[in-house]
């Protein structure tokens, strides 16, 4: 039997995660059915780009509903009461300044089905989370990016 993977996250991200999936179920997947139907009116198929371009769509939000379901299934909830501050794990917050005279970040380490970046939520599976895992505040920590080695002071873990 093959195992799934596994997909750590918060409550809060299990949550988000079921609201997308709700929403592309109920709504988003309902329009694209409404499209198709529209697009078949506008005569031969073979050459009718608003039915190819949603049917494109289709497949692609049929896609996202498979992988969401598939995330929800195999969720591990990181449960808050289990955070450790002595040192950076999954679920942390962790504020860190680039050396020698870089301004501090402030990243939540979260698991892949999860992260966003610009929210500052990080996947656990990136360069910076990597090389952040298991580090105690006040640990200089080198970290290999795709823009190069960055050297970085860990501040505060919450």
């Amino acid at each position: 039997m093959i195992t799934e993977k596994k997909f750590p996250m918060t409550a809060a991200g299990k949550l988000k995660l079921k609201e997308e999936l709700e929403h592309l179920k109920m709504v988003t997947r309902r329009e694209v059915v409404e499209r198709i139907k529209i697009a078949r009116d506008f005569g031969d198929l073979s050459e009718n780009s608003e039915y190819d371009s949603a049917k494109e769509e289709q497949s692609f939000v049929e896609g996202r509903i498979s992988t969401l379901e598939k995330m929800i299934r195999n969720a591990v909830i990181i449960k808050e009461s289990e955070f450790n501050t002595d040192e950076v794990h999954l679920g942390n917050t962790v504020t860190f300044k680039e050396l020698p005279d870089g301004d501090e970040e402030t990243y939540t380490i979260v698991g892949s089905a999860e992260a966003n970046p610009i929210e500052g939520l990080i996947s656990n599976d990136s360069p910076i989370a990597k090389g952040l895992l298991g580090r105690a505040k006040g640990d200089v920590v080198s970290i290999n990016t795709p823009g190069g080695e960055m050297s970085v002071t860990i501040l505060e873990i919450k």
